[in-house]
């Protein structure tokens, strides 16, 4: 259980950081749901957790954003004390293919799935470092191990969050704090939602088990990882994928 932890899930409005949100909850953290899009999601996020009887509140950040994140993270110290578990999930996709796409589409998903990540861990890590105890969760893809046509930016950023948490992990592991990262495949969100039949029979064909999973697939997998029964587990990339990449 989690019960008097901390927890701040980034870009859990929807999908699977409020899944995680959910669960963290639901195990007994208090959340801090940030999000940068709809309040109005955020807070229905908050107000599904209060409902089940969990603890949480709202907090709007754009990751990207290294000043924005230093007020977010000192907020969240200011108000509760101290920071358990971190979950970096926010991200965003701009897809195209690598000779057509648009500096800005690149630098965009860069600076929110890559930065964003080192921002919160750059300020995070100090109230961590005084606990002498956190868990850093970062979430990766599939794709930032074996690529994919049309998401060069994407896979790009996937792959520096992977060499991000393994060198953090390195870091911060004499003062107790793991860094970890979650690799998802084909998840049911609003985001594959979208992608035609043809596209979505294809993915499928690529899966052992041959079904997309559910957030709550990955949102079991940051729970066990926030635990303690994870306390020797750190610098490792956890796929949640039904067998995609080995």
């Amino acid at each position: 259980m989690l019960n008097g932890k901390i927890a701040i899930v980034t870009g859990a409005s929807r999908g699977i950081g409020k899944a995680i949100a959910q669960k963290l909850a639901a195990r007994g953290a208090t959340v801090i749901i940030n999000y940068n899009g709809s309040e109005a999601r955020a807070l229905e996020v908050k107000a599904s957790i209060k409902a089940e009887g969990g603890s949480a509140d709202v907090y709007r950040c754009d990751v990207s954003d290294f000043s924005g994140c230093e007020a977010f993270i000192h907020h969240v110290i200011k108000t509760y004390g101290r920071i358990d578990i971190l979950v970096n999930n926010a991200g965003i996709t701009r897809d195209g293919l690598l000779m057509k796409m648009s500096e800005s589409d690149f630098d965009q998903v860069i600076s929110t799935n890559l930065k964003g990540a080192f921002n919160t861990i750059r300020f995070a890590s100090r109230q961590m470092l005084k606990q002498r105890s956190g868990r850093i969760i970062n979430m990766a893809s599939v794709v930032g191990v074996s690529g994919n046509a049309g998401q060069a930016n994407y896979a790009a950023s996937k792959a520096g969050v992977i060499g991000l948490t393994k060198a953090a992990a390195k870091e911060l592991a004499s003062r107790g704090i793991t860094v970890n990262a979650i690799a998802p495949g084909f998840i049911e969100t609003e985001m594959t939602a979208v992608l035609p039949d043809k596209v979505k029979e294809s993915a499928v064909s690529q899966i052992p088990l041959g079904i997309f999973g559910q957030p709550e697939d990955v949102a079991n997998a940051a729970a066990f990882l926030a635990s303690d029964e994870a306390c020797y587990i750190t610098g490792q990339v956890l796929h949640v994928d039904g067998g995609m990449v080995s």
